[in-house]
């Protein structure tokens, strides 16, 4: 974890503002920006059966409206959403979850090499230096070296937003007393 990444607050009268400037305006008195004619749309596809995901995505579409972004949300069942939506990259926005190993590789998620259909980069993502300093995390066993590389890599993913990251599930671990030492 690298505590020293670019954080970007909420905040939506900035976020009015920058697009303004990228020429998103409300000409028409709609509510919804719009550039060139062509209104600022998009669909956020959640899979079936997330309650979480469905409550982000409907929180996200109640905030950008705020700011003029009008977002539709669908609903695809979960082997649908796989097969035709994520492995073609067939979607403007999805909402989905990672977890982590131990090992903070990330090589599968971020790496140039891993955008072919059923691989898990299905974003497209593609910068020499992450796939470098991924390359380099993973061939290392020095975790002070490693980190070097990984609060790097981080850096960038924060500044490139292929992702925006929106949050950490709240968890609760049970933990049988057979176990002892375990400090939760």
């Amino acid at each position: 974890y690298n505590p020293n990444v670019k954080k970007f607050p909420y905040d939506p009268e900035k976020a009015k503002q920058m697009l303004a400037e990228a020429g998103w305006k409300d000409e028409d008195g709609s509510g919804i920006l719009k550039k060139d004619g062509k209104p600022f749309e998009f669909t956020i596809i959640i899979n079936q059966g997330n309650d979480l995901r469905k409550n982000a995505a409907t929180i996200i579409q109640s905030d950008l409206k705020k700011v003029g972004i009008k977002v539709n949300i669908r609903v695809i069942e979960w082997a649908a959403f796989l097969k035709n939506f994520i492995n073609k990259r067939n979607f403007e926005v999805c909402l989905l979850g990672w977890g982590m190993s131990p090992d903070p590789s990330q090589i599968d998620i971020w790496n140039s090499k891993k955008i072919s259909e059923t691989e898990l980069n299905f974003v497209t993502y593609q910068n020499k230096e992450v796939d470098d300093l991924l390359d380099l995390g993973a061939s290392t066993y020095d975790e002070n070296e490693r980190k070097k590389y990984y609060d790097r890599f981080q850096e960038i993913i924060a500044e490139d937003q292929p992702y925006t990251f929106l949050f950490v599930a709240d968890s609760l671990p049970i933990i049988s007393s057979r176990f002892q030492g375990i400090d939760p």
